[in-house]
């Protein structure tokens, strides 16, 4: 009997072996799926399997899928699919992924499903190993084709990873990498579309296999996809001699390649042949009834869906075309601000959107900005789009507010013949005073990023979708005050840009201020950033982005004039005039002067509210002439006119006109056709040279409703 302690004696250090080094040792890599995050842990065995470095990988099973063929990828998430769905607790699969060299390699992965009392899965772990010694011995080969054959025919596999092609390209991926074609021993594939009666080969064999002079080939010529297509029947072809026999002129090309069969299928749709498809063999000699006949419905199901990735392909040139059409061709050079657009299309789903984007030049030194989403992914929401750009242009620019802007395109979009609605923003930016009225019907908040990179969200006050508020008679906008200091650049963008698959808009919100935040400081390449984000991460909806940035030093023409209306029962509104007031005033030079014109408009302001019925409408203007005026001028619907008197020692009213006679240099009042208008003139000293300190201080102010214009005065 063997004396424990003895032979323990004798035994190595490390024994018995760690389970990590069990695992290493045989090329078995171990993952940590944690299926909440979405995040996925691989040891570094794992991913030398999958040809991954580990400065390469991110977290996420995404980084691993450029090394897994298309169809195998399907494959695998449709078994941990079902797997989770119907309560098994492991799953295991071989699959191939892509070598470094360019090659393709067996694998093996097996996972334990871990599920919390309610039985809903949490974690996934498991192993990757390398499989390509066990699968190259024929026995467990033979073993994993029966399984496959069992499992599912060659046409079903197939026709399934089809099932999820989209392009022509994606057709013939799916072809290259499929196993159905692997089963049948094929060593290439080669295929032609028809087009205008010739034959346009779209996809040829290995690498340096193709015959110049094939690209484009007629009909009639004497080549074997043309023959399918004009006889409509299959052309099997059992042996190089066979080949060489019946194709005179293409064999000596490609009698190098080893060929010893091929089969050439016609790939006919809705009764008419839209192509060819070529299976070329090199271990492969003659074909039974049941080759024949799985080719034959191998080449059916091609066809569909080449059909109808070659109609997706037409219907989505068609839209984007239109969508294309309906933007503005260029951005107008906008004095005083820098401006870049991006549009990015669909990378998934079917059709393109009704995302548009706007630059509208306006009188006195001002810029209309838009940004806007109509409901729906197809040709008509892009229609939809391209009439509502342009009425929207249109009211712009005939000088209505904001808020005016937006009721009337609402208005017009409930008016046409569809049942669509549109999110949209709108600006309006006084590039002089950085005054930015904002009205927001439905849409996502805008973003602000600061001179030095500093990056927050703008919460503004929305009403309902344009369309929507027409047809809820909700058609009272308010507008948003928000000051743009030069330096400062202001982000609108569609929602596709912050919607992401399991996070809410508060998260993408989140990510999307960070990315901008830590992104290039340059307006374009921020933009290029912005959509290279987009690109990487697909989805299934448009991205429209507007980036505006206020340069400093900006001085417009004299003569500028800004314009507001204050309802009677709004403080919001009045609190917005002021807020104007002090913003203008001091943006046009007048810094010293502006507490007096302040005071003094709001007197006059507090006299309409008071003493008349209705709303007042605040206008400032800059006068010309021998020296800089500026006025401040209040009308109301009433035509008593107001009087100066004294307020007595007691009094706590009376003393408005008194402060406006002493502050203004002179004021007066004018019958108008609806009412009157109480006036005031201040004079201003001359502007510095270099234009002096013109930003604009203050909150920002918000108008409940309030009309808000300022236009050009010439």
């Amino acid at each position: 009997m063997v004396d424990p302690a003895a032979d323990a004696l004798s035994l190595p250090e490390d024994w018995p072996a760690h389970p990590d080094q069990s695992l290493s040792l045989n090329r078995m890599g171990s993952f940590d799926w944690d299926l909440d995050t979405g995040l996925m842990h691989m040891d570094e065995v794992a991913l030398d399997v999958f040809q991954v470095e580990p400065a390469e990988y991110d977290g996420r099973p995404e980084s691993l899928a450029r090394n897994v063929p298309p169809s195998e990828s399907v494959r695998l998430d449709a078994m941990v699919t079902q797997a989770l769905k119907n309560g098994s607790t492991h799953y295991g699969a071989y699959f191939r992924i892509r070598t470094r060299e360019g090659g393709l390699r067996w694998t093996h992965t097996q996972g334990f499903i871990r599920r919390d009392e309610t039985g809903r899965p949490r974690r996934i772990i498991g192993i990757v190993r390398d499989a390509t010694q066990e699968l190259a011995e024929s026995t467990a080969r033979l073993e994993v084709d029966a399984e496959r054959r069992r499992q599912t025919s060659v046409v079903e596999s197939t026709t399934a990873a089809l099932a999820h092609a989209r392009t022509v390209q994606d057709v013939i991926d799916v072809l290259k990498d499929s196993h159905g074609l692997e089963h049948l021993g094929a060593t290439s594939v080669v295929m032609g579309l028809l087009e205008a009666g010739r034959i346009h080969l779209v996809a040829d064999g290995p690498e340096g296999s193709f015959v110049p002079g094939t690209r484009y080939t007629r009909v009639d010529d004497e080549y074997p996809m043309s023959e399918v297509v004009r006889t409509l029947a299959p052309r099997f072809i059992e042996s190089a001699e066979d080949f060489a026999r019946s194709y005179p002129l293409l064999w000596p090309h490609i009698s190098g390649l080893g060929i010893t069969s091929a089969a050439y299928l016609p790939l006919i749709a809705q009764a008419r042949p839209i192509g060819a498809l070529g299976l070329l063999y090199s271990d492969k000699y003659g074909f039974t009834t049941d080759d024949r006949n799985v080719l034959v419905a191998l080449g059916s199901s091609i066809a569909q869906s080449l059909q109808r990735a070659m109609l997706f392909e037409q219907e989505h040139d068609l839209a984007e075309g239109l969508q294309q059409a309906m933007l503005p061709r260029r951005i107008p050079e906008v004095p005083g601000a820098q401006v870049a657009v991006r549009y990015r299309s669909a990378r998934l789903g079917r059709d393109i959107g009704g995302d548009w984007y706007d630059v509208i030049p306006l009188p006195g030194g001002r810029v209309g900005a838009v940004i806007g989403d109509v409901q729906g992914h197809d040709t008509h929401a892009a229609a939809v789009m391209g009439q509502l750009r342009i009425v929207l242009r249109a009211y712009a620019a005939e000088g209505h507010t904001p808020a005016t802007v937006m009721a009337r395109a609402s208005v017009f979009l409930r008016e046409l013949d569809t049942d669509r609605f549109a999110t949209c923003t709108y600006m309006e930016v006084d590039l002089a005073s950085g005054v930015v009225q904002v009205v927001r019907a439905g849409h996502v908040d805008p973003l602000l990023r600061d001179a030095d990179g500093n990056c927050r969200r703008v919460p503004v006050q929305g009403a309902l979708p344009l369309g929507l508020s027409a047809e809820f008679g909700a058609l009272d906008y308010p507008v948003s005050v928000i000051e743009l200091d030069p330096g400062q650049t202001l982000l609108l963008y569609t929602d596709g840009l912050v919607e992401q698959p399991g996070a809410d808009l508060d998260e993408g919100m989140q990510w999307l201020t960070a990315l901008v935040r830590n992104g290039p400081s340059d307006l374009h390449l921020l933009a290029d950033h912005l959509c290279d984000v987009v690109d990487e991460r697909g989805g299934d909806d448009d991205v429209a982005i507007l980036l505006l940035r206020r340069r400093g030093g900006y001085t417009p023409q004299a003569g500028g004039r800004l314009q507001q209306h204050v309802a009677q029962s709004d403080p919001e509104a009045l609190r917005s005039a002021r807020h104007m007031i002090r913003a203008a005033v001091r943006a046009w030079g007048a810094r010293e002067r502006a507490d007096e014109i302040e005071l003094a408009a709001d007197e006059l302001i507090t006299n309409a509210l008071l003493h008349t019925d209705g709303g007042a409408v605040v206008t400032l203007r800059m006068l010309t002439g021998p020296e800089r005026r500026l006025r401040v001028e209040v009308e109301d619907r009433s035509s008593v006119l107001p009087r100066r008197r004294e307020a007595g020692e007691e009094g706590v009213s009376g003393r408005g006109l008194l402060l406006v006679d002493r502050l203004a240099e002179v004021w007066g009042v004018e019958s108008r056709g609806s009412g009157k208008c109480v006036w005031c003139e201040f004079g201003l000293p001359e502007r510095p040279v270099d234009g002096g300190d013109i930003r604009p201080v203050g909150g920002p102010g918000t108008s409940q409703g309030g009309k808000f214009r300022r236009s050009q005065e010439g």
